[in-house]
């Protein structure tokens, strides 16, 4: 991944799962595993995925997507892919972010 998250870029602070710390986080899809939206290593990963994404290092934009991953986003989107499509697709349409990769660079 291109951009890199450290957790006192984060607006929210999270639990560190140490058991689960080494175990493989989000890198893209297909990734049908649980999400846990309250462990600060998937959460950094998934932050990351959507930044890079957008190809973005924008601040606010990066604690807009911690209050739709943790705030918004319906409980029914479980696994990490869905999370991924779900705060790409808010993020398109709220701050009017092209959805397909590379379209635009936002800083």
């Amino acid at each position: 991944m291109g951009v890199h998250i450290k957790p006192s870029d984060l607006y929210y602070k999270y639990r560190h799962n140490k058991e689960m710390q080494h175990e493989p986080k989000f890198t893209g899809k297909p990734d049908p595993k649980p999400y846990d939206r309250d462990d600060l290593y998937e959460v950094i990963a998934m932050l990351s995925a959507v930044m890079d994404h957008f190809n973005c290092v924008d601040a606010n934009i990066l604690h807009r997507l911690e209050e739709l991953a943790g705030d918004d986003m319906p409980r029914f989107i479980k696994s990490r892919e869905e999370v991924f499509d779900f705060l790409v697709s808010v993020v398109s349409d709220k701050l009017g972010l092209p959805a397909e990769r590379g379209k635009e660079e936002t800083s």
